[in-house]
């Protein structure tokens, strides 16, 4: 017989001269397939409490849910005539059936960097990815920024897909504080003090979900400093940009030196958040990013195809012919349902509303101590469903307790009948503070 050596060891050499290992390996015995460490690692906190409540509506009062942040939910909301038609003559040209560019089409983005570009903060074509929606957009920055091992900073409360996506990747979480005395800016000394040599990423939520916040032109000029003396890169979600009843500037806007990942996209401006069109518009400073990371983007885009080739072909038209009149409707609307919400529930005994500025949410404080009957918000929460019909998110999702989340997208008879409720079941349930301890000690 005929002998190899390989860099492995000595193989022998079968009769047609092919190679084979002398040492036969032992076979599975049995069948043993199991879900990925990535699977198992993949949790979503909102799905992990929500599933796990008991919600059985009272039969006898209709559902109200302000719990979804889907702004297409009751009806009331629809996206204007000229962005259904824009999909229409898209669908009509028989342009857009084939595959896009990993990237998105040339074209495409160039009529997002033309529509978001600014003198403070200018956009190429090449400054835009567009993906299939803006969760894609955050999934693909993470990526491109992080390590596992890595550590990102995140804003709590806030929106949980971030935790997901990066414990999935084997990156740390860092919650940093915001502080709802201050209308949920954050907490830079705490945000500064949970920064070390492996952090690769600040996540900053700007308008915020779940706060409904806007943070100021200073405040943001502040953040921006702590990324700064850190050497600390943003990716900034901005999905609910311009959204809002107050000045507004992209973090970009204010940048001197940090570069920034801005994440965004149609869902919630627009009001089609099925249409899955998302984007990331790459603010670089210094070169700080450089090639590299461009590219490194445009490699993980082609992993999987994202945004459809559809509204891609519909982007400009959307861009450039909504008129003034829809984004002023949609910002006005959700601002007087915001302060209706507001002013109803500021009279409820127990209860603290933080008036919100932006997005489509408002955050409720619940005095837990006056509601001896209640464990927490997520008890709370699923007894106002049992009782009253209405379903607020409790802030355990977003790792915050003891307050809840109320979405301002219905329709306002609805919101007035759903504060109406809220009031109900606290008056039943409050209970007036007896002596504290302080008192007692004394």
């Amino acid at each position: 017989l005929d002998f190899g050596l390989t860099g492995s060891g000595l193989h022998r050499l079968s009769g047609n001269g092919s190679l084979y290992p002398t040492k036969v390996k032992s076979r599975r015995l049995r069948w043993d397939v199991k879900p990925s460490e990535m699977a198992n690692n993949t949790l979503n906190p909102i799905r992990a409490i929500v599933d796990g409540m008991k919600l059985t509506p009272n039969p006898d009062k209709p559902m109200i849910a302000l719990s979804i942040g889907d702004p297409t939910v009751f009806g009331n909301l629809p996206t204007d005539d000229t962005v259904i038609q824009a999909m229409k003559d898209a669908i009509d040209s028989q342009k857009y059936n084939g595959y896009a560019p990993s990237i998105g089409y040339l074209k495409s983005r160039q009529a997002l960097a033309n529509f978001y570009s600014s003198p403070e903060a200018p956009l190429t074509a090449e400054d835009v990815i567009l993906t299939s929606g803006c969760s894609q957009a955050i999934d693909l920055a993470i990526s491109v920024l992080c390590n596992p091992g890595d550590n990102i900073l995140v804003p709590c409360p806030g929106f949980s897909l971030y935790k997901t996506l990066a414990v999935s990747m084997g990156i740390e979480v860092k919650l940093y504080n915001l502080l709802p005395e201050k209308s949920w800016e954050a907490d830079l000394k705490h945000l500064e003090s949970l920064i070390d040599e492996r952090t690769s990423c600040l996540i900053v939520t700007n308008p915020s979900n779940p706060c409904g916040s806007v943070f100021t032109k200073e405040h943001i000029q502040k953040i921006l400093k702590v990324a700064s003396r850190h050497c600390v890169p943003i990716l900034a979600d901005e999905i609910y940009g311009n959204m809002v009843s107050c000045s507004c500037p992209s973090l970009a806007s204010l940048s001197s030196d940090v570069p920034i990942l801005s994440c965004g996209g149609l869902a919630k401006r627009w009001l089609v958040p099925g249409w899955r069109m998302g984007w990331i518009l790459i603010h670089d400073r210094n070169n700080v990013f450089g090639p590299a990371l461009h590219q490194g983007l445009v490699k993980l885009s082609q992993r999987i195809l994202g945004a459809c080739s559809i509204i891609q072909g519909a982007l400009e038209s959307i861009l450039n012919n909504t008129p003034q009149s829809f984004y002023n409707n949609t910002i006005g609307f959700l601002k007087s349902n915001s302060e209706i919400c507001f002013n109803e529930l500021s009279t409820v005994p127990g209860l603290n509303p933080i008036m919100p500025s932006g997005a489509m949410y408002l955050m409720v404080g619940i005095e837990m101590d006056h509601f001896p009957d209640f464990k927490g918000d997520v008890d709370f929460t699923e007894h106002l469903v049992t009782e009253q019909s209405v379903f607020c998110l409790p802030a355990s999702a977003f790792e915050y307790p003891n307050f809840f989340r109320i979405v301002v997208t219905v329709p306002e008879e609805l919101m007035v009948e759903a504060c109406g409720r809220i009031r109900e079941f606290c008056q039943r349930h409050y209970r007036p503070s007896s002596c504290n301890s302080n008192d007692l000690d004394q």
